[in-house]
Formats: structure tokens, C-alpha cells, sequence
């Protein structure tokens, strides 16, 4: 499975990749840190030309440039992109922005802990859902 992890805080990219790691998580890892990189990531522009297609995004909204809002907005605006599945990974626990996400139609809304312990959990369980109970298409 291939996962582009849309992040700008060195910490929490570190922190997701241990929990990868000590989860046992078969993947391939990609970064972005920030939502213009996403989005060429995604769009497979310039140097990303030959990146892979991302089976999952984990989004935060929080990010440089472009912002978590808009990647949302641009995925799923944009035919060749917008059946990825998006799951925003936040501080936030605002109910505004869990609105917002679910209007542009994320798949799913996930408020980052701070432990991690509970942050290992957290990545478990999208591992689970996401790559043992959901069915998704083998090209997208």
C-alpha cells in the first residue's frame, strides 16, 4: 500500500514513521510538507513525474503554502485524484473544521494525540481499516 503523509511538522513525521516501523506496517511512505508538494505529488508534476499513485492520504490542515483545506478541495475537485481516500489527521477537535472536512468530503476525521502510545494506536487502527477491512479499487 502506498501512503502519502501530508505533514510539515518534522516531529510528527518522525512520530508516524515509529509507529510504521514498530507497527509492523508494510508500506510505501511518501512525504509531503506542505500542500503544494502534496498536490504535485498527487498530480505527478515536475520531479514527481513517476511518483506512484497513493492508495491512502493521511492530511494535516494545518500546512505551509497551501493549506489542508484547499488539498482537500483540489483532490476532490480534480477526476484523476478525487477517488482517493483522504484521512485528515489534525490537532484540531473543532467542530467547524470536522464539518468543513466532511463538506469536501474527506473520508475521515482523526485528532492527533499527543502520546505515543495513543498515537500508535491511532495509526494502528487506520492500518487495520484501511488495509485489511476496506475493499478499494486496484487502479484508482
Amino acid at each position: 500500500m502506498v501512503i502519502l503523509l501530508v505533514e510539515d511538522n518534522p516531529g510528527d513525521i518522525r512520530l508516524t514513521r515509529e509507529a510504521i516501523h514498530e507497527g509492523n506496517i508494510v508500506c510505501d511512505l511518501h512525504v509531503a510538507v506542505d500542500g503544494e508538494e502534496a498536490l504535485a505529488f498527487l498530480r505527478k508534476e515536475a520531479k514527481y513525474a513517476n511518483a506512484p499513485t497513493p492508495d491512502l492520504v493521511l492530511l494535516d490542515l494545518n500546512l505551509p503554502k497551501i493549506n489542508g483545506w484547499e488539498v482537500l478541495s483540489e483532490m476532490k475537485t480534480d477526476q484523476n485524484i478525487k477517488k482517493i481516500p483522504v484521512v485528515v489527521l489534525t490537532t484540531s477537535k473543532a467542530e467547524e473544521d470536522i464539518l468543513a472536512m466532511y463538506s469536501l468530503h474527506a473520508n475521515c476525521f482523526i485528532t492527533k494525540p499527543v502520546d505515543f502510545d495513543q498515537f500508535f494506536t491511532i495509526v494502528q487502527s487506520i492500518k487495520d481499516f484501511w488495509f485489511n477491512i476496506v475493499k478499494l479499487p486496484e487502479s484508482m
